[in-house]
């Protein structure tokens, strides 16, 4: 992909992976590398930054002989992704408008 993401569509991108249900860092890096060239090091900071806006809440559980964070949405969470998902749906349709717009059907 040649386009950036900046930090409000990564966090809604976030945020609408973890709203299909629980998920952990490197599970949701995977799942977002399929639109945007994303490393784990960038990846962290955007899950604490969720958590610390209360949009995200944590729990670990055992996987091979370790811990793994589970991230799972709050009901702020839940609210911030329903937005996103708006303003999402009005920009897309603007973008759309402005990128098509001249290509005539042949």
């Amino acid at each position: 992909m040649i386009y950036q993401l900046g930090s409000t569509l990564t966090d809604a991108i976030v945020l609408a992976i973890i709203a299909r249900g629980d998920a952990y860092g490197y599970s949701i890096s995977q799942q977002i590398k399929r639109v945007a060239d994303i490393k784990e090091s960038t990846l962290y900071p955007v899950l604490r930054r969720l958590q610390q806006k209360g949009y995200l809440e944590t729990y670990d559980q055992p996987y091979q002989g370790r811990n793994r964070k589970y991230y799972f949405m709050t009901e702020a969470g839940r609210r911030q992704y329903q937005y996103y998902v708006e303003e999402w749906k009005r920009y897309s349709a603007e973008v759309e408008e402005i990128m098509m717009g001249g290509i005539q059907n042949e």
